[in-house]
């Protein structure tokens, strides 16, 4: 075989090796683009949650601090408490043990409520959830009016709901819950903690959309 054979041959063999070179280099500078890209992608996404975040967490603060100026004479008191937006009065300031009947101090308390978040709830479009809590003691024998703690909790959240509404809160803009000995404050192991979980307390809550009643007015 001559030599100009011989070259012919290596340049044969060597062209398909530096085709599958360039191929797997294609392949990976591909590779790496779509990684960068896709990290790129996820610092973004990561960012704009951050932002969403920070901007969740300012709303919060400012409708805290908004809430906190409206009750500003209630808080000085210490007659209510303010704790994440929630407005909480103890429940043997409003009610006796074990009823519903509202204490005279309950009502005026209750009176002096109104107008602040009235003006609150108005500005935000906002409702208020009255929701009543009991420890778990178990009702007392001879009382007849509640089947247990949940119903007592219920007929309190009804009776400062009617209350509020009587002293001026439209009634459009609150709702009653009932949650019986859930969601304790405190341990039941304890007067001063069962006595803390006895309690009423009002949360400001976006109001929802009445999509059922949009729904229904719709043409068909």
């Amino acid at each position: 075989m001559s030599a100009l054979e011989d070259g012919s041959a290596d340049e044969g063999l060597a062209a398909p090796v530096w085709t599958v070179f360039g191929d797997l280099m294609s392949g990976l500078v591909g590779a790496f683009v779509l990684v960068l890209v896709g990290v790129l992608v996820l610092q973004m996404q990561l960012a704009a949650s951050l932002e969403t975040e920070v901007r969740r967490r300012e709303a919060e603060e400012q409708r805290r601090m908004a809430l906190e100026k409206a009750l500003a004479g209630p808080l000085a008191s210490g007659r209510i408490t303010l704790d994440g937006g929630r407005i909480g009065i103890s429940g043997s300031v409003l009610f006796p043990l074990n009823s519903d009947e509202l204490r005279p101090e309950g009502r005026q308390l209750l009176r002096s409520l109104v107008q602040p978040l009235r003006i609150y709830l108005g500005e935000r479009n906002e409702i208020l959830m009255v929701s009543g809590f009991t420890d778990d003691a178990p009702i007392q024998r001879g009382n007849t009016r509640y089947a247990d703690n949940l119903e007592l909790s219920a007929q309190r959240a009804l009776t400062v709901t009617r209350a509020l509404v009587e002293e001026g809160m439209p009634a459009a803009r609150l709702f009653a819950a009932a949650f019986g000995p859930e969601q304790p404050v405190a341990p039941n192991t304890t007067e001063a903690g069962r006595a803390r979980n006895r309690r009423v307390e009002m949360a400001p809550v976006p109001r929802p959309t009445n999509t059922l009643a949009a729904g229904a007015a719709a043409p068909r």
